[in-house]
């Protein structure tokens, strides 16, 4: 008897998230089992059993999801997946906390991509600044445009303290350098926006981050890129479809283009797709991060 596609989503929240679940499934997932309020320590024991029930032939159609909101905790659960695997039993896990790394992924390569094709450039000795860069999608995309050559600093709203703290986990865990600051007002994001190249917006849904005022500060602007989809949106002037528009509001930047967070959101609905195919899919156990979603999204756009 064929062995039906099953996927296991771990997950050390109260809920596992409905789009996930949605999305397993749309990729060809026959059976999709959530686990709530997992911890670290019990990672290796639920992959173990996910493994050794089904035999060789089995594990190719077994899939291991690792979710969440802590990104740190989640590269973490990874890890101690796959040091859990006892070849040939090994299957494929996929780690994508609150989306938090496919979002990332698809936000950079978009902005990249805009960069490329306006200022014929990469992300390389850019300036980049990444407001709610303490949020989840945020620390993601600073470590995704800072291990590609830009010079990043993430930007928490209330406390340079918790920035910081940030700041040194991205040091200690994936070796890249990132600067840490906060701007609760318009003059501390003009300030910040005088001599960015680069704006990601990855700021709670609902919040307008980048005023008209705030964007005709900026002297250097090239490209910038939102991922709040609710109203207010989070870059004024850009919409939500909008992928390489004008930037009206940044008067003093010539050429700047902005990227709305539904053009965003199609290429990471895309991508997530992608490389949920890929675990089923796959010849030999993947194991995808970050890393691997933002190389998927290149391609992507």
């Amino acid at each position: 008897m064929a062995k039906r596609p099953i996927f296991h989503m771990i997950n050390p929240m109260k809920h596992n998230s409905p789009f996930d679940i949605n999305m397993a499934v749309d990729a060809g997932y026959d059976v999709v089992i959530p686990y709530e309020n997992v911890k670290l320590e019990e990672v290796a024991g639920l992959t173990q059993d996910a493994i050794f029930s089904r035999g060789p032939a089995g594990v190719k159609k077994t899939g291991l999801f690792i979710g969440g909101r802590d990104i740190g905790l989640a590269m973490d659960m990874l890890d101690a997946a796959k040091k859990a695997m006892v070849p040939p039993f090994e299957v494929s896990v996929f780690a994508d906390p609150s989306g938090a790394f496919t979002t990332a992924a698809a936000l950079v390569a978009s902005v990249e991509s805009e960069l490329k094709k306006n200022f014929n450039q990469g992300l390389e000795g850019t300036r980049a600044i990444v407001f709610g860069g303490t949020g989840p999608v945020g620390l993601a995309t600073a470590v995704i445009a800072a291990e590609h050559g830009a010079e990043t600093t993430i930007v928490d709203h209330f406390s340079i303290d918790t920035a910081l703290e940030y700041a040194a986990e991205a040091k200690r865990r994936y070796g890249v350098d990132l600067h840490a600051t906060t701007a609760a007002s318009d003059a501390d994001k003009a300030r910040l926006l005088s001599n960015a190249d680069l704006v990601f917006c990855t700021a709670k849904a609902g919040i307008q981050v980048l005023d008209a005022s705030v964007l005709a500060d900026a002297k250097k602007l090239k490209v910038a890129g939102d991922v709040n989809a609710v109203p207010p949106l989070g870059i004024e002037g850009v919409g939500i479809m909008d992928f390489g528009e004008p930037l009206v509001h940044a008067t003093n930047s010539n050429g700047a283009v902005g990227i709305g967070a539904l053009a965003v959101g199609n290429v990471k609905y895309q991508l997530q797709q992608a490389l949920l195919t890929e675990t089923l899919d796959a010849e030999k156990p993947v194991y995808l991060d970050f890393r691997n979603a933002f190389n998927g999204a290149r391609k992507l756009v």
